[in-house]
């Protein structure tokens, strides 16, 4: 991985939740519209499913503070 791919994702663990989460969703919409190569829908819907479920559970561990 890049540095800057590297600090991107720092950065993106740095964000509040709610702003992590609409990035989150804007990199997978803008990452559906290009060619991705040898990676097929199913692949790129488990992706967003596992994200969406980590999201999930740490916006729990968050509320249950």
């Amino acid at each position: 991985m890049s540095a800057a791919a590297q600090q991107l994702l720092d950065s993106f663990e740095a964000l509040a939740d709610t702003d992590r989460r609409q990035v989150a969703v804007e990199i997978l919409r803008r990452f559906a519209g290009t060619d991705v190569g040898d990676l097929s829908e199913e692949a790129l819907v488990e992706a967003a499913d596992e994200l969406f479920r980590s999201l999930d559970a740490e916006e729990a561990r968050h509320a249950s503070r």
